[in-house]
């Protein structure tokens, strides 16, 4: 577990908790690693969900499917991110998403009762992973409401320029790169891949943006 202190120590979760305090943190709080394979399902739609995840190592995806097996991708989950807290929270109701492996990963899971449950040893530093939970459930909800901003407009255009402008203001850059090939961008944006690609190839032949592969430049005047 030594090994993955870097990325607890510079995560929301563990957020102002010193190397010391993690690793007795980690005891109290029945942590687990457990290594996934690419495109393996590290959560299934329908399960019922009693441990906080992190990603210690690789991607994961965070998908939902229709009846019909038409996939939209909700959000990427990277190194040092914690994913299916809100339904470990409301461990009685069968989570309605999936979590997929996009490379080879490694999992830190969290038995939520004792996140909430403060420890016999009484850790003096349990209220501020409390705290630290709570502002990764809100930062969760943040990265919602951004996707339904995307997904509110009502051209495949406008859909991707505002994802774009998006990442390139997190990047504090007019040049980025995405976290997703071209399906999982279509995927996230629930458009079409052939109209996704065209549009891509209209807006770079207008000088908008240009762009290889996962990597765009948006130009500074449209």
């Amino acid at each position: 577990m030594d090994k993955y202190l870097p990325i607890l120590k510079k995560s929301s979760l563990f957020s102002g908790v010193r190397s010391e305090e993690i690793t007795v943190m980690l005891k109290c709080l029945s942590a687990r690693v457990k290594h996934y394979k690419k495109e393996e399902f590290i959560i299934r739609s329908g399960d019922y969900v009693h441990s906080v995840g992190m990603m210690l190592s690789g991607a994961a995806l965070i998908i939902q499917e229709d009846f019909w097996g038409k996939r939209t991708i909700i959000s990427e989950v990277m190194p040092g991110t914690v994913f299916a807290e809100t339904y470990a929270c409301i461990s009685s109701i069968p989570i309605e998403m999936s979590v997929i492996s996009d490379s080879e990963c490694d999992v830190l899971f969290l038995d939520f009762n004792r996140i909430l449950t403060t420890c016999t040893s009484a850790c003096s530093f349990h209220t501020r992973l409390i705290q630290n939970f709570l502002s990764a459930i809100a930062g969760r909800n943040l990265a919602l409401t951004k996707k339904m901003q995307h997904m509110s407009k009502k051209t495949i255009r406008e859909k991707l320029l505002s994802y774009l402008s998006t990442e390139s203001l997190k990047s504090s850059s007019s040049t980025f790169d995405i976290p997703f090939n071209r399906q999982q961008l279509a995927d996230y944006l629930s458009i079409d891949r052939s109209a996704l690609s065209n549009e891509l190839s209209k807006l770079q032949a207008e000088g908008i943006l240009t762009y290889k592969k996962n990597s765009f430049t948006l130009m500074e005047e449209i």
